[in-house]
């Protein structure tokens, strides 16, 4: 059996891990980029690729982590690694402290059948199994008998907004409902672990911000922990209550959208919030001051977005008294301090 150990709070625990591609020993590879060359340079003196160097990071339970990089920067990959559709060069993947890559195949194939779903960019249905046996899939493989697995099948496409196309092919549905098939055939299982891969960069935008909505009213009554990966930041801002942004390989940084848009670490990342409303992004904590409001003023919470608080100020030009979770003001947010950050954010 595989060994236990790591933090009992997070669902999902990844150390050090590295995967390359090409002949010869990954060894040197990993030894190269360790002292410091590039993956380009590594490429060309060995002809191997460094798709994953050296990442680590965890994810809370019930947690919606988003992995955000342009193509070619190693986010599929990593995914892969997690699942061990792809088998990582090195280090280890702690699924609630056991190490996915010392498992054995059948201890591996139970992972996959009951705790970890993943839904990829392509639906992947089986176009001569209708709806309701497509989402009903991974519970047959399970060997869950029939009435059972139809019943819950049943109870899973009314949650994601299918009800009435049970007996439907998936050529009979648009590409957005595909994608709630795809979907709901995840959640049919009841995993812990979501994985997305791109689920919703096929779709229209429209569609887009449909799935969008409609995985973030999921997440707040399911409370899965979700690793996300996407090449688009904004899709990431909405979706993430963390956000890695990967380049080359590795991190550039991890944080919270707030974190990132506010401060972000490097030149590659700074390209990426440059254009990023701040309004929709940063809480009014970031807009607090020292002071108190007067008596009967309106209140709002630290973690409100500054966007959601605009139309109070234009109401009325008093400042709104600040307070954190447990109710006590922690200052205030005026109209002076709202404008002055959009003018500094439009110069």
């Amino acid at each position: 059996m595989s060994s236990v150990h790591g933090d009992a709070l997070n669902a999902i625990e990844v150390r050090n891990v590295w995967k390359v591609f090409g002949q010869g020993s990954p060894e040197e590879a990993i030894a190269l980029a360790k002292s410091g060359s590039t993956r380009q340079d590594i490429i060309t003196n060995i002809d191997q690729t460094v798709a994953v160097r050296d990442v680590s990071f965890s994810v809370a339970r019930g947690e919606t982590f988003v992995v955000m990089g342009l193509s070619g920067s190693g986010k599929s990959t990593l995914i892969r690694c997690l699942s061990r559709l792809i088998e990582p060069t090195s280090g280890e993947v702690l699924l609630n402290g056991a190490d996915l890559l010392a498992m054995n195949d059948e201890e591996l194939r139970e992972v996959r059948r009951g705790k970890i779903s993943m839904v990829f960019q392509h639906f992947g249905l089986f176009p001569h199994r209708k709806v309701i046996d497509n989402i009903a899939y991974g519970l047959e493989v399970q060997k869950v008998d029939k009435v059972t697995r139809l019943a819950r099948a049943t109870e899973v496409l009314n949650i994601v907004g299918l009800d009435g196309w049970a007996d439907r092919y998936p050529q009979q549905l648009s590409g957005g409902m595909q994608q709630r098939v795809g979907l709901a055939r995840a959640l049919a299982v009841d995993p812990e672990i979501l994985l997305f891969d791109e689920p919703f960069s096929a779709l229209d935008p429209l569609i887009r911000k449909e799935m969008q909505d409609e995985l973030i009213r999921l997440q707040k009554t399911m409370q899965r922990t979700i690793i996300f990966i996407t090449h688009d930041f904004a899709e990431a801002l909405r979706l993430g209550d963390r956000i890695a942004i990967m380049k080359d390989g590795s991190f550039d940084q991890v944080g919270t959208p707030e974190e990132i848009v506010s401060n972000p670490a490097t030149p590659y990342v700074r390209e990426f919030v440059n254009d990023v409303p701040r309004a929709k992004v940063l809480s009014v904590r970031s807009v607090t001051e020292n002071g108190s409001a007067p008596s009967g003023a309106r209140t709002v919470r630290d973690t409100a977005r500054i966007e959601t608080i605009i139309p109070m100020l234009l109401e009325r030009d008093e400042p709104i008294s600040v307070i954190d979770i447990s109710g006590t003001a922690i200052g205030i947010v005026s109209r002076n301090n709202v404008a002055s950050m959009l003018q500094a954010e439009q110069q």
